[in-house]
């Protein structure tokens, strides 16, 4: 089979290349993230909006380059990228710091990254990296798939441990994409859909007390209004009180009289609901909606298998984070603390998605590169 070669471009055509309305409307969410934090804080940029509008700009600016760098850097470092960030979830049992009950962080100093987020793009690199390389008829092969759960399964269990059910779930959600865009037969994921329900009941009894106790409210949340099922009610009175256009901003009565928990969190979805309505909550929804049509017509454009699959596992990741997080406060699933993103406070968070939105770009620009399937690591 014939290839055209491969581009070269100057730095102004990779510039010129960026995705400039996909960077606007991370920009409105960061913005929306930023009047949403000042509301949560009393109407005050301290402690939150201030801070996140800073992270917004520095991480940005990273974006910008991480979009500049050839795909085939990607794809020679993936692995690398990967091996990196799993030992840094190892670090975390050794030096990891404990909040909130769980030890998921790690202190630099400055800063505190939490290495199972930045473990998230690492398991898409490598699956993207790992699938490139095989055929059809090699995938087909049970042990082909080998190294791949491993590389899934090794990162989940140990998130598990921290632990982190939420960040697990959305790993071996995100890798189940990928295989499956990769070409695993389907009859293959039935299978252990029905391994997984039978082990389900041994795996209630591995869960934390307070684990379970997320899932109990979600199936009864009148069982314990004050104490597990609070967070999950609370919500339900906020979003039911702002109605079609809200009480306005800074009104929010569950969100400023302290009702609703974690609001510049896990729960600032629920603030925007109650303070803008649905209208503002549609509103926003409309926009993470426009970047997922970004993300999945980057990466049907792809040139090279790597892209379209590094493309389509970031923007299914960031399709898990809106859904899981929405469907969270909605009481539609159990509480399980996954931020939504740009909009909830929180630093790794923001460097994994703008991280991603950097490589979605990246494989935009370098869309006509051509990778070869076989002899990794050469640039055709």
């Amino acid at each position: 089979m014939l290839f055209r070669p491969n581009p070269v471009l100057t730095l102004g055509q990779k510039v010129l290349g960026l995705h400039w309305g996909l960077l606007g409307l991370l920009a409105a969410l960061a913005a929306i993230g930023s009047t949403m934090l000042y509301s949560a804080a009393g109407g005050s940029l301290d402690p939150w909006a201030s801070r996140h509008a800073i992270r917004f700009a520095m991480t940005a600016a990273l974006m910008i380059g991480v979009a500049l760098v050839d795909v085939r850097v990607w794809f020679r470092w993936a692995y690398w990228i990967y091996a990196i960030a799993l030992l840094l979830l190892l670090a975390v049992d050794v030096m990891g710091t404990i909040g909130m009950g769980a030890q998921r962080w790690i202190s630099l100093g400055v800063i505190q990254i939490q290495p199972s987020e930045v473990m998230k793009v690492a398991v898409i690199l490598a699956l993207a990296r790992f699938f490139h390389g095989q055929t059809l008829a090699e995938i087909g092969r049970p042990l082909t798939l080998v190294v791949p759960l491993v590389l899934v399964l090794l990162p989940v269990a140990l998130v598990m441990k921290q632990p982190d059910l939420g960040t697990a779930c959305v790993i071996l959600m995100v890798s189940g994409m990928i295989f499956l865009l990769a070409g695993v037969r389907l009859w293959k994921f039935l299978l252990v859909a029905v391994v997984v329900g039978a082990c389900v009941p041994l795996g209630w009894s591995m869960l934390h007390d307070y684990q379970q106790q997320r899932v109990l409210p979600f199936l009864d949340p009148a069982r314990d209004p004050l104490g597990a099922g609070y967070h999950i009610t609370q919500s339900k009175i906020a979003l039911g009180s702002g109605g079609i256009f809200g009480k306005g901003f800074l009104q929010g009565s569950q969100s400023h009289l302290n009702f609703l928990p974690e609001k510049q969190t896990d729960f600032i979805f629920t603030m925007l609901g109650e303070e803008f309505g649905m209208i503002g909550g549609l509103a926003v929804l409309t926009i993470f909606l426009l970047i997922f049509v970004y993300g999945y017509v980057i990466a049907f454009r792809s040139r090279s298998h790597f892209g379209r699959l590094l493309a389509a596992g970031l923007t299914c990741n960031l399709f898990l984070y809106v859904f899981i997080n929405v469907a969270m406060v909605m009481g539609l699933i159990p509480v399980v603390g996954v931020p939504l993103p740009l909009i909830s406070y929180g630093g790794t968070a923001m460097l994994t998605i703008l991280v991603s939105s950097g490589l979605l770009m990246g494989v935009s620009i370098h869309r006509e590169v051509h990778i070869p399937r076989r002899g990794a690591g050469d640039d055709g």
